[in-house]
């Protein structure tokens, strides 16, 4: 594998992988929610299929039958897709799948050999978790990871994290033991609104990652889906004295426990975004297209 070398505005046509799992990882389906707005904006091309047979339980995951071309009925079995986005300074793998019942390093193993064959450098994993935060305030996000070069380089946390894991915790363990770059993106959702979609979580998760690969991501309706999430919860707590009070008592330890970003550093980060975003022009969801979110 190749040396390490940051994910960013200095790495040159560097291959990404991002990676989101259904289940476990994935409240609110925020994560997932994140990486198909990515293989639509992107306009990603379906590589390839791993096989379900020997990583799935299908009475657990089962598959699904309906009418498919010309009236043929088909099965749709739950499997891993891998696509592929190139991108104007970088080609970025996509993975969506359903968390595995069986042989997760057999599936790591076979995930990371088509990484290899793909000259990715760099593994992002997405997950999203539910948490005591109030859904009033920014989607709390951590970012971490094993590799000591993105640590410095992009002010990225070391793992602290003990206890149980899941797909995407062996995915990221596998990458780094591989001397993948790995970095791992969580969101935090509101336990008490924790059905999906999660719309705010998952711009949050774009929002994050756009910073990490500094490449371009059209919002489209995103952020109004978010805003329209928000004034529905607000609306659902303002009918009960109970929930209502929760939220005000954990929007009280949010405010007590951490300060407004207002660094020059988010302020150029910021910039940076709304440069790209202007970049893309009309059409492509930049302003003056109907897209734009």
């Amino acid at each position: 594998m190749s040396t390490e070398q940051p994910v960013g505005r200095h790495a040159a046509r560097q291959t990404v992988m991002i990676a989101a799992f259904e289940g476990w990882n994935d409240a609110g389906s925020a994560a997932t929610d994140a990486l198909e707005h990515l293989t639509e904006v992107w306009d990603a091309s379906l590589l390839r299929e791993m096989d379900p047979e020997d990583y799935h339980d299908f009475q657990v995951n089962r598959p699904m039958i309906g009418a498919g071309p010309e009236g043929r009925r088909l099965i749709a079995w739950p499997t891993t897709t891998i696509s592929v986005a190139d991108l104007p300074d970088r080609r970025v793998v996509l993975v969506h799948g359903i968390e595995p019942s069986f042989r997760w390093k057999a599936f790591c193993r076979e995930l990371l050999d088509v990484a290899e064959e793909l000259d990715v450098r760099t593994v992002v994993t997405l997950g999203a978790l539910l948490a005591d935060v109030p859904h009033t305030r920014p989607i709390p996000m951590s970012a971490t990871t094993e590799s000591e070069g993105l640590q410095a380089v992009l002010d990225v946390e070391p793992s602290t994290y003990e206890g149980p894991t899941g797909i995407v915790g062996v995915l990221q363990h596998e990458a780094a033991a591989r001397d993948f770059q790995s970095v791992s993106l969580w969101a935090a959702v509101p336990h008490y609104v924790a059905n999906p979609p999660s719309p705010k979580a998952t711009l949050a998760i774009l929002t994050r990652i756009e910073e990490l690969v500094a490449a371009a991501i059209p919002l489209r309706d995103l952020p109004e889906d978010a805003e329209a999430w928000q004034q529905g919860v607000d609306e659902l707590a303002g009918e009960d004295a109970e929930i209502s009070e929760y939220v005000a008592q954990l929007e009280e330890a949010k405010d007590t426990a951490e300060l407004p970003e207002a660094s020059g550093e988010a302020i150029a980060r910021e910039f940076e975004r709304f440069l790209r975003r202007r970049d893309l022009g009309p059409g492509r969801g930049g302003p003056g297209s109907p897209e734009k979110g």
